[in-house]
């Protein structure tokens, strides 16, 4: 089984053939094939880290869905001040599918 880190919004994933998951929002199209450059690739052989060997890397991912995360309360409270601040945050999510794992 091989499988690969890739790095996308500012966060490093470890992903295998198939798999589904939520990372930051990219700006493609439902359906659309994205593909993301490793950081590390690993099959049967040795992890491969560095060099020619992860330039010709390649991890093909298919968007599944677009969507938005749990709304986040945020309060900001001073005692014996009267200060009260209430936000919100909703994070903006795209769920990939990863279709291939390899070589260009």
């Amino acid at each position: 089984m091989s499988y690969a880190v890739i790095k996308t919004g500012g966060k490093q994933y470890s992903v295998i053939e198939g798999q589904t998951l939520l990372i930051e929002r990219l700006p493609d199209d439902v359906g659309a094939t994205v593909e993301l450059k490793p950081l590390l690739l690993a099959g049967d052989g040795d992890p491969i880290f560095e060099g020619d060997g992860l330039a010709a890397g390649l991890v093909k991912v298919e968007i599944v869905e677009h969507l938005r995360g749990p709304k986040l309360r945020v309060f900001k409270f001073k005692p014996k001040r009267g200060y009260k601040r209430r936000t919100g945050h909703r994070q903006e999510l795209t769920r990939i599918r990863v279709t291939s794992i390899g070589s260009e």
